[in-house]
């Protein structure tokens, strides 16, 4: 059977690249932290589009979790292959690093870095026993810009950016791809905060985009007909920053 891991697949842009995978026939491992009943919903609707998948809760800034719960799902279910990853989980804590507190900064790192080698040096294995794989990494137009206030993240984001185009040339011979997706703002809980009306008149396109035009990123990554593109980072901005 085969599997599409989504980290942070509950809601938002996680969701919704949930939901794509599924369209491509993947069995999708819906990751989560904390909020069950936003997992359930993803499921169900996966469920409801003719689709199927699994809950798969842990925190991808917790090691010994990822260890412990991812781990023992893949030596539980050897007959199951995760063909695709997709490292999106993530948080943002903003301020200005003058004033910024040691765990504003580690849990960020921690969340969106730190992660990206726990979980997929778990489910590189696989893909590499099988030569086959794609990897797709989250990240953000801070990683590529930087953000005032967002030193942490834009510190975090860009590790992953440099990380993917490492790993891209590591295991491009084993048939594995490795490519990242930058979306900008992005409709979506973590941009809640954030003033639309005033950023959407820095946007070209006028408007902040939506987590399905993310998704329909992500599946053109992992399809098939992408074999020969890695190493990779694509924005999706509505031309904010090219």
């Amino acid at each position: 059977m085969k599997y599409a891991l989504v980290t942070g697949g509950s809601r938002g842009i996680g969701k919704a690249i949930a939901l794509k995978m599924a369209s491509l026939g993947y069995q999708v491992l819906i990751n989560y932290k904390s909020n069950l009943s936003e997992a359930q919903h993803t499921l169900e609707a996966i469920r409801h589009a003719g689709g199927d998948g699994e809950l798969l809760p842990f925190d991808v800034s917790d090691k010994v979790k990822i260890q412990e719960i991812l781990g023992g799902w893949i030596e539980a279910n050897p007959e199951k292959e995760i063909e695709v990853l997709v490292n999106n989980a993530g948080i943002r804590n903003d301020s200005l690093l003058a004033w910024m507190e040691e765990d504003q900064w580690t849990d960020v790192i921690n969340t969106n870095l730190d992660s990206f080698f726990y979980v997929t040096r778990l489910v590189l294995h696989g893909m590499i026993t099988r030569k086959y794989g794609r990897i797709i990494n989250v990240v953000s137009l801070s990683g590529i810009k930087g953000l005032a206030g967002q030193t942490n993240y834009s510190a975090a984001k860009a590790g992953v950016i440099g990380a993917t185009k490492a790993l891209a040339q590591e295991v491009a011979r084993q048939g594995i791809t490795v490519n990242a997706l930058a979306p900008g703002f992005i409709k979506t809980d973590m941009t809640e905060g954030l003033d639309e009306k005033e950023l959407k008149a820095l946007i070209p396109a006028k408007r902040f985009g939506l987590p399905e035009e993310v998704a329909h990123a992500a599946v053109f990554f992992a399809s098939k007909d992408s074999a020969y593109i890695t190493g990779q980072v694509l924005s999706i901005n509505g031309g904010l920053y090219t």
